[in-house]
């Protein structure tokens, strides 16, 4: 949980950070396009199929996984948490770049961040729900540390 916290506080500092390097540099500021937060959207929904589908194998059903498709799992699911939990900082540091800004479409970049801040934290809880998905009786989790 910490990795992803540090991912996603990295996502926010980078993210406020590109509207004013890019005023500063003398460039348009990026805008948040309508299928930035579909494409977040989706993989939300892709991650949590998978989670819904592992759970009702391993859980319900008490099949074993094969190997390879359990750690492929594993991989997908902690690749996924890293890269939505960054994403949602960057666009949740980015919509918070606007607040107050002048700019004709500040409104616009602030709210298209905000939503794709939420789709990219979407995508981090279905992450989360298809690692513990994976895990089979027995399995503790780690020690807080």
């Amino acid at each position: 949980m910490r990795t992803l916290l540090g991912w996603a506080a990295l996502g926010l500092v980078l993210g406020w950070a590109v509207h004013p390097l890019a005023e500063r540099v003398g460039v348009v500021p990026p805008l948040i396009s309508t299928p930035q937060p579909l494409a977040l959207l989706l993989l939300a929904a892709m991650l949590g199929y998978a989670a819904w589908a592992t759970h009702r194998a391993v859980q319900v059903r008490r099949e074993r996984l094969e190997p390879h498709k359990a750690v492929n799992r594993l991989v997908l699911a902690r690749a996924s948490a890293l890269v939505a939990a960054a994403a949602t900082g960057g666009y949740l540091g980015y919509a918070l770049s606007w607040i107050g800004d002048p700019a004709e479409l500040a409104d616009e970049r602030l709210v298209r961040s905000l939503l794709a801040s939420g789709a990219a934290l979407l995508a981090v809880v279905a992450a989360m729900l298809l690692e513990r998905a994976c895990r089979v009786r027995g399995d503790d989790p780690p020690p807080a540390t």
